[in-house]
C-alpha cells in the first residue's frame, strides 16, 4: 500500500454499543481493517441554538483513500444521529507491514 491510501476515520458515536455495531459492519464489509472505540468522551458543542454536553463514544477506523465515500454513506446509514461526525485524515507515514495489511483486509467487497 502506498503511503498516502491509508486513512484513519473519525467517528463520533452515542454508545459503545453503536460504536462496536458500525465497527463490526464496516469489517465485515472489509470497508475498514480495524476499529479502534474509546469510550469516555464528553463533548461540548452547539446544536439548533443551545450548548449541549454530551457523553459520547470515538470509533477510529482504518482503511484506505479509495474507500471512504462508500464507508462514509455506509456509517451514516446505521448511525443514530441526525448529522454524524464521519471524517478522515491521511496517514502519511507507517509500518509497511501494518500498512500492508489495511490495504490487504479493505477490498470494499463482501
Amino acid at each position: 500500500m502506498q503511503p498516502d491510501s491509508a486513512i484513519f476515520c473519525y467517528i463520533t458515536c452515542s454508545s459503545v454499543d453503536e460504536a462496536k455495531n458500525i465497527a463490526s459492519k464496516m469489517v465485515e464489509q472489509r470497508l475498514a481493517a480495524c476499529g479502534n472505540i474509546l469510550p469516555g468522551m464528553i463533548s461540548v458543542y452547539q446544536w439548533k441554538g443551545k450548548i449541549e454536553n454530551d457523553d459520547e463514544v470515538v470509533l477510529i477506523l482504518k482503511t484506505q483513500k479509495s474507500l471512504f465515500e462508500k464507508l462514509k454513506s455506509k456509517v451514516i446509514e446505521l448511525h443514530s444521529y441526525e448529522t454524524p461526525c464521519v471524517i478522515s485524515w491521511d496517514i502519511d507515514r507507517g509500518n509497511k507491514e501494518y500498512l500492508d495489511w489495511i490495504a490487504d483486509e479493505t477490498t470494499g467487497k463482501l
